[in-house]
């Protein structure tokens, strides 16, 4: 559960601590109080979106953390294969297979961003991505948004309602993969049947691609290596007359070579440093000069005698040159792309004439798998059509009864399934299975069964979808569940039994609900008030626990708008003590 968050310079909060109990908690506080902003930062450290217009004005960056405890018992443990890990379907799990240690059973979330839009994520000590932080807080709590009953309006959506209710969204998944590569076996044999008749053309053209590329042996960066030898050859002449000219000045025969000078100077230096001893460092120096001058003499010399014009090896590089160049210009993206394109594209080609080399056998292999894989995906989707069928009628049953706890007497509820269209498995199955899956509703007695998203007013979405989220809170180890105004839509009596419907879901959950009814408000264990004030900096939003009188007030303000009414106290304080 919940236990404490603390906010930091989040939209109009400037500092808040906020401290959760168990049970049953409700939000409340005039329109645009800020109640939004509380769970928009809630959302914020679940690994919800996040921006720079979150951070409030003037603050470098908002900061955001929770605390939650997680109940060892209420955490179903999986068996995991011995050969492979699962998926992780509790939070111990998650955080097990990360490497996160909690301590006291408790777990710390931790987020930030600053102005330059950069931010960072932390689960205990350890920094987590956005999108690992939302997988793990999807275990502890369940956020249902102001409008998230509409949800309910997209017919494609009742089946993931279904299947997860069912727990048969693994199955679905396991169906999806096999569907998946149904599709894909069919489309390669549509392929290769379209294709059939420009095999043969194909293959030519690619075999001829192989065998020129490899007949001239290329090897990687050679035509740069070849252009360097290439640039050398071609300005021979130039580059003889530069190591002679240099020769020449380097050279110790001659009086004015620069070795025969610095040998002179040197002795004129050795016999100076006889009568001085304070030039012997200079002496050290020169000497150490004189033979690196000497050494790069040798080495110009020897470079000078390797120097031989081979115009018939200029030649060779130049026709080489010649053949990359038409290799590029035919087989990479450009004449100047480097030359492992070519080479690449030859090992691609080699790739493909082997695929088409063995179509023939590939296509009665292929037509072989895909009947099988036909009949294994027509069972499945009958399979997964029973046990939808089968968790349809009790999640229909659920829901009824949840529903007249709602208010709801009379209304009848069904999940509709028809099987689609179609004479075989790839017009009856889509990806998800062969069945067409809609909530049905009859709000009146006798009236017949019609879908929900036609005739559902916005009152009977709300309370729809909160048996939806009630049912589901039976099978899940969520312990945390937040609903959003919840009270679209409804008010007095209705308002009334929701309360108590969300009471009586708290013995199990921890419930936290934002309200505009009071009808809602005084069933609750806890209330936090959330109020918007101006003082001489800014416009603030703060959260405070309202007990006593002061609870008292805010239920008659709930109730009239008027939270000093005699009669309004007096109502909000007779409504506390039946149902509080």
């Amino acid at each position: 559960m919940l236990e404490r968050l603390s906010i930091k310079n989040f939209a109009l909060i400037d500092s808040a601590e906020i401290e959760f109990s168990n049970g049953f908690t409700v939000l409340s506080g005039e329109t645009g109080a800020g109640k939004s902003i509380l769970i928009g930062a809630i959302s914020f450290v679940l690994g919800g979106k996040a921006g720079i217009e979150q951070i409030r004005n003037g603050a470098g960056e908002a900061t955001v953390s929770a605390v939650f405890s997680i109940n060892p018992e209420g955490q179903k443990q999986t068996e995991k294969n011995a050969d492979e890990q699962q998926e992780a379907r509790t939070a111990l799990q998650w955080l097990e297979q990360h490497g996160i240690e909690i301590e006291d059973n408790t777990v710390l979330l931790r987020r930030f961003i600053r102005e330059n839009g950069r931010g960072g994520a932390w689960i205990q000590n350890t920094p987590v991505t956005r999108s690992e932080l939302a997988a793990f807080s999807s275990f502890l709590i369940d956020i249902h948004g102001q409008h998230e009953h509409q949800s309910l309006m997209r017919v494609a959506e009742h089946r993931v309602f279904l299947d997860s209710w069912a727990g048969l969204t693994e199955e679905v998944q396991s169906f999806t993969a096999d569907y998946t590569k149904l599709a894909a076996n069919r489309r390669r044999l549509a392929e290769l049947a379209s294709s059939q008749s420009g095999l043969e053309q194909k293959i030519e053209m690619l075999t001829f691609a192989v065998n020129e590329i490899e007949e001239a042996k290329l090897k990687n960066k050679e035509d740069e290596l070849l252009e360097e030898e290439e640039a050398k050859l071609s300005s021979f002449e130039k580059l003889y007359a530069s190591i002679e000219n240099l020769m020449e000045i380097l050279s110790s025969s001659g009086e004015g070579g620069v070795v025969s000078l610095m040998k002179k100077a040197q002795n004129e230096l050795t016999h100076a440093s006889g009568f001085d001893r304070n030039l012997e460092p200079l002496l050290h120096r020169f000497e150490n000069s004189f033979y690196e001058v000497s050494d790069i003499f040798e080495e110009v010399r020897n470079y000078s005698r390797s120097l031989v014009f081979d115009p018939e090896r200029l030649s060779e590089i130049q026709e080489r040159l010649a053949l990359i160049y038409k290799l590029k210009k035919k087989y990479a993206s450009s004449p100047a792309a480097p030359l492992n394109e070519v080479i690449q594209y030859a090992e691609n080609a080699a790739k493909t004439l082997e695929e088409l080399s063995g179509a023939g056998a590939d296509s009665s292999k292929l037509q072989a798998e895909t009947e099988a894989l036909e009949k294994q995906v027509y069972i499945k989707a009958k399979q997964l059509s029973q046990k939808r069928k089968a968790a349809a009628e009790k999640m229909s049953a659920g829901v009824m009864t949840v529903l007249e706890n709602l208010g709801m007497k009379g209304t009848r509820f069904a999940v509709g399934i028809s099987e689609k269209d179609g004479t075989d498995v790839s017009q009856k199955c889509n990806p998800y299975g062969m069945d067409n899956i809609e909530f049905l509703i009859s709000a009146n007695r006798g009236a017949a069964l019609l879908p929900l998203a036609k005739i559902a007013s916005g009152g009977e979405l709300s309370r729809v979808m909160l048996a939806l989220k009630t049912i589901f809170a039976q099978t899940d180890t969520v312990e945390t569940m937040i609903f959003d105004e919840i009270d679209t839509g409804i008010g007095g009596e209705i308002g009334v039994a929701v309360g108590s419907h969300i009471k009586e879901l708290s013995k199990n959950k921890q419930i936290l609900c934002i309200t505009h009814l009071a009808s809602i408000a005084v069933y609750a264990d806890n209330q936090l008030k959330v109020s918007k004030g101006l003082d001489a900096e800014a416009v603030r939003t703060a959260v405070v626990p309202v007990t006593g009188e002061s609870r008292i007030a805010e239920i008659a303000r709930m109730l009239s708008g008027d939270s000093e009414s005699m009669e309004s106290r007096e109502h909000a304080r007779s409504l506390l003590a039946k149902f509080c």
